[in-house]
């Protein structure tokens, strides 16, 4: 059985409230035994870091504000992620980023809050959890800017083109691959890409309760996707880059305990 860790689950989201320990029994029972919780707004990354301290060593989060939430970033919610990223369990921050496909927060404020998240992630020397959709040139000049006072980061759910990729491997940044891959309809073009993506720097997630890999043979009748199915995101891109699962798994999970420094609640 593969070791998986997902790097990217929503596990704290309110569709799960109903049976989070089942999900979570039946990740275990096909190898997902370690996640990362993304923390999507000041209130939910407390949530997730909540969430990630029950289980401390299996489970961890991110703390930040997704840019469809920007405008509600204040200096008090600044404060709260800051005290967040001082615990051990939280280690990154994010999710954070641009998207200027929904603007569902002003593009000036998802810079703002984009430069804030940043600073922290500068200060506190933890990693950074982006995200980027129609925004590339904006993410890139700004993330460019900051990158040499950043430890790393992820690029967290790519679902771009080759020059994107390209652009965002040039930055050091680890690359996020979801269920998007599985996707017929969207996402055949990563069956190509994901193979320029350096051993060292592939990273696995599933988005859950988003993002349900369209290839799954029998899809669960809710359409909510599991961290279960991380094995079928391994699964697709093992085939797509002619490795074994095992080989795959044993390389993304290295690079998630590397970048997050997962296993020690120390900062390096």
């Amino acid at each position: 059985m593969c070791d998986l860790i997902d790097i990217g689950v929503n596990l704290a989201h309110e569709s799960f409230d109903a049976d989070r320990d089942a999900v979570i029994a039946r990740a275990d029972a096909v190898g997902v035994r370690r996640m990362i919780i993304t923390g999507t707004t000041a209130t939910a990354s407390e949530h997730a870091a909540d969430l990630a301290a029950t289980r401390a060593g299996k489970f961890w989060a991110t703390a930040g504000v997704h840019p469809h939430h920007s405008a509600e970033l204040d200096a008090a919610g600044l404060g709260q992620l800051s005290t967040l990223l001082e615990r051990p369990e939280v280690v990154a921050v994010g999710e954070t980023g641009l998207d200027f496909f929904r603007n569902f927060s002003p593009q000036a404020a998802q810079l703002k809050a984009f430069r804030a998240q940043l600073d922290l992630a500068a200060a506190t020397e933890l990693p950074i959890f982006l995200h980027q959709r129609d925004a590339h040139e904006p993410f890139l000049e700004l993330l460019s800017e900051y990158r040499d006072r950043i430890v790393g980061g992820v690029a967290h759910c790519f679902t771009g083109d080759e020059e994107q990729l390209h652009a965002y491997l040039e930055l050091d940044l680890h690359i996020g691959i979801t269920g998007w891959i599985c996707d017929e309809r969207r996402g055949q073009h990563l069956l190509a890409l994901v193979g320029d993506i350096p051993d060292d720097r592939l990273l696995l997630e599933t988005d859950a309760p988003y993002l349900l890999p369209r290839n799954l043979a029998v899809k669960p009748k809710t359409r909510r996707n599991e961290p279960q199915f991380l094995k079928q995101v391994l699964d697709t891109v093992a085939e797509a880059t002619g490795k074994t699962p095992r080989q795959l798994a044993a390389e993304t999970s290295a690079n998630a305990v590397r970048l997050f420094g997962l296993g020690s609640t120390e900062r390096d």
